[in-house]
């Protein structure tokens, strides 16, 4: 699909002068956007990527662009890699729909099951230097992406288990040492190059502000979904020898780790078919289901 007629007129407002679109490329793996790999030419027979970055239908489009455009504004001044802001057109003026431009990064999210031992400690180590940025105004406060009563325990899945689960989310919410988040961290988001070194985080649409815990939640039940159970566990222990602070309380570590996995089944489908996109054909959504069931069982065992 090439780009819309108003929106390559807007790109071509944020190029330099002389250059212009000569290749557009899909990009595959996203839920909630359309993404588009730009190649661009200089005058003088150079090149370089960009990523176009448009939301259809999508009503918080307009609060999504404006935090990936503070973020990657942010982000130039420090040493987390991500792209950086071209343009954006948060409310669709100039483009048929809301849009954001950015830089290309190198490298690609590797999702194989090769090699992931030992990208977990990068990974870990990424998501603690995230939680160290301070930004001089922060993002809006995290949203929990789930209640008790919207959780959909899967088909097969050891019930007790998750009414348990549930129960704990039902609680009150722990207090917390407030940290920069990601809020999306995990696999897909990150890029690796051949030598399996980090090249830069992507995906910048929703930072806020809240636990450490709750990044840490995330990644590790995308990792358990992508590797198996024990590999999501894996990820937690490597954040705090990187360097991060959890909750200091068992019963409240516990509260973040089973929210993320309640969340992800309201919407498990939507995240395999994501998965697959990105190549990995194998996990169906009965597969993804079956797995995210035994990864909410392994961290029973974490219960105090």
């Amino acid at each position: 699909m090439t780009v819309r007629p108003r929106t390559l007129a807007w790109v071509a407002d944020q190029l330099a002068d002389g250059e212009r679109v000569v290749r557009v490329e899909v990009l595959v793996g996203g839920i909630t956007a359309e993404m588009r790999r730009l190649s661009v030419a200089g005058p003088n027979g150079e090149t370089r990527a960009l990523v176009l970055r448009s939301y259809v239908d999508v009503i918080d489009a307009e609060d999504a662009l404006t935090r990936e455009a503070a973020a990657l504004s942010m982000l130039t001044a420090t040493t987390v890699i991500g792209p950086e802001l071209v343009g954006v057109d948060p409310v669709g003026a100039e483009c048929e729909y809301p849009s954001l431009l950015m830089t290309h990064l190198p490298g690609r999210p590797v999702l194989d099951d090769a090699g992931v031992e030992a990208r977990i400690p990068l990974l870990a180590r990424q998501l603690v230097a995230i939680h160290a940025l301070r930004p001089v105004e922060r993002p809006p406060k995290y949203t929990t992406l789930t209640t008790a009563d919207t959780v959909i325990t899967p088909p097969g899945a050891d019930r007790r288990v998750w009414a348990a689960a549930i129960d704990v989310i039902r609680g009150p919410v722990p207090s917390y040492e407030g940290r920069y988040l990601h809020r999306d961290f995990q696999p897909g988001n990150v890029l690796f190059d051949g030598k399996n070194q980090l090249t830069g985080v992507v995906d910048w649409a929703s930072p806020s502000w809240g636990p450490a815990d709750l990044d840490v939640a995330h990644c590790a039940v995308n990792l358990a979904l992508l590797h198996g159970p024990s590999l999501g566990l894996d990820f937690v222990a490597a954040y705090e020898a990187a360097g991060g602070t959890l909750a200091p309380s068992p019963a409240d570590r516990y509260y973040w780790l089973v929210r993320d996995p309640l969340a992800c089944s309201e919407d498990i489908h939507l995240t395999a078919a994501a998965w697959r996109a990105a190549g990995r054909l194998d996990l169906t959504t009965t597969a993804a289901e079956q797995r995210l069931d035994a990864y909410l069982t392994a961290l029973q065992e974490l219960s105090p």
